[in-house]
């Protein structure tokens, strides 16, 4: 009897200390989150065994091969995802922590997945991760933790094209929008993955909302709150240039923490190459995006980055010989995984059959300057030319829509209604992009203009495109503005 009890109390006590977060595991995880991934490490390693290290680990795996895009490293360290979910399933079942922390390992290999194109088991993960976290939520319903990455969830479900709403009710995925944002302002209140939610809160705007000035604001007051922060000075340099405020972002990138203690981040040259590129700084974008080549040992970007160095050299009017060689590799290099590489492939594959007309140029340089909210130099690039100049259906739609959104970046809705409504009509018949983005920019003036009948009507023309390379982010959008 005195050794049966024995050995109950040492059950009791090992699945007692199965989740704890010593505070060597909150120091490493904060580092983690800044980006300090060595640091995050070795701070990690002498800790105590347990459900909370484990994590932290699979964390640190995870920042390293996004990070780094390393083919190989990720087949070196696949196994652990199966090995670390075994370990955490064995571990103390009464605790909440058991099946939060098996699904954020989860969505850490679903996310790493997604970057070496493994869509299909990214996709088991994501459905498996969001069972877990209804079963907790039932079980323990005021655990913060909980509602990261739960919200996360709903606002993804709540973003699929309503063609596919059926796949996600089949599988017993189940959310909304709104439902997720509430989910995430509950979770900042968390003090481990409070700053985690405020980030990802702040992202659902920029990439599935309407990015506002207030959400800017907001934004600036988190990297500015933190400073030795590497995670947040790239997140915002990314959002702020998704949104076209390039400006912003070459500040966040130009003042972010540098150092031997943080992870290398080749994909800021990239970037950097882009923002230099929209501002028509050619010579300085041509060094950035040989650097991030120079440097960058994966897959993903590189039809990307050979299109902007042809872009570089056509757009400064050099000899086509200097320019097209860089096109010429797009189609063989890398893979088309991320939207950028799909973007560079279908212009390559045009570009080297069909060749452009002289009126190319001239768009892309306004639409660079206008992705970028330089709209001066975008408006001064469009000024000498009018609809007429333009010869093809798609020129003219582009044409109309590239003024419209410079005057609407420029906050001028009333100059930008024409010019969008008219490459709306020009967009139908053929089905172009640009008459799906019109229609979605102009219901988001109609919004703002307290217009809900307008606003849902142009909402739901672009969800009607049926055929273009944006219809996901548009249509999602699109839903989103509806649902508001």
């Amino acid at each position: 009897m005195r050794y049966l009890l024995i050995f109950l109390l040492t059950i009791q006590v090992a699945t007692a200390q199965d989740f704890v977060w010593t505070p060597g595991l909150q120091r490493a995880y904060t580092d983690l989150q800044k980006l300090r991934v060595q640091t995050g490490r070795q701070l990690a390693s002498r800790e105590p065994d347990n459900g909370v290290r484990l994590f932290v680990a699979d964390y640190a795996d995870m920042l390293t091969l996004v990070t780094s895009d390393n083919d190989r490293l990720f087949s070196q360290l696949a196994d652990r995802e199966d090995e670390r979910l075994t370990a955490l399933k064995h571990m103390d079942d009464n605790s909440p922590w058991q099946r939060v922390l098996q699904a954020e390992v989860r969505l850490h290999w679903a996310f790493v997945k997604l970057k070496f194109g493994k869509e299909i088991s990214a996709s088991w993960d994501v459905i498996r991760a969001y069972n877990l976290l209804a079963e907790n939520q039932k079980r323990f319903p005021d655990f913060l933790p909980t509602y990261k990455s739960l919200g996360t969830l709903h606002v993804m479900i709540g973003s699929v094209p309503e063609s596919y709403l059926w796949v996600a009710n089949l599988l017993g995925l189940h959310g909304n929008i709104r439902q997720g944002q509430q989910e995430l302002l509950r979770a900042q209140q968390d003090s481990t993955f409070g700053l985690e939610a405020r980030l990802i809160d702040l992202m659902v705007r920029a990439y599935v909302l309407k990015f506002t000035d207030t959400d800017g604001q907001t934004l600036q007051r988190l990297v500015q709150g933190n400073r030795d922060n590497l995670l947040l000075h790239f997140f915002g340099a990314t959002i702020e240039q998704k949104n076209g405020h390039s400006e912003q972002a070459l500040t966040y990138l130009n003042t972010r923490p540098t150092g031997s203690d943080y992870q290398p981040l080749p994909i800021v040259d990239n970037i950097l190459g882009d923002i230099y590129l929209q501002k028509g700084q050619y010579a300085t974008a041509e060094t950035h995006f040989k650097q991030f080549l120079h440097v960058y040992t994966g897959q993903n970007f590189l039809k990307d980055s050979h299109y902007k160095l042809f872009l570089c050299y056509w757009l400064a009017n050099q000899p086509d010989a200097r320019a097209r060689p860089f096109l010429a590799q797009v189609p063989g290099i890398g893979r088309t995984t991320v939207e950028s590489d799909k973007a560079a492939q279908k212009f390559a594959e045009s570009y080297l059959k069909r060749g452009v007309s002289a009126n190319q140029k001239v768009l892309m340089r306004a639409r660079l300057a206008s992705d970028g909210g330089f709209t001066d130099s975008a408006l001064a690039y469009l000024r000498p030319y009018t609809e007429g100049r333009f010869t093809t259906a798609g020129e003219q739609a582009e044409y109309n829509y590239r003024l419209g959104r410079i005057h609407q970046r420029r906050d001028e809705p009333d100059k930008a209604i024409p010019y969008l409504k008219r490459a709306l009509v020009l967009s139908e018949p053929g089905q172009l992009s640009f008459g799906a983005t019109a229609a979605l920019q102009l219901g988001y003036i109609y919004q703002q203009k307290n217009d809900r009948t307008k606003a849902r009507s142009f909402f739901q023309k672009a969800l009607s495109f049926k055929r273009h390379e944006y219809k996901n982010s548009v249509d999602n959008k699109a839903r989103a503005g509806m649902s508001r």
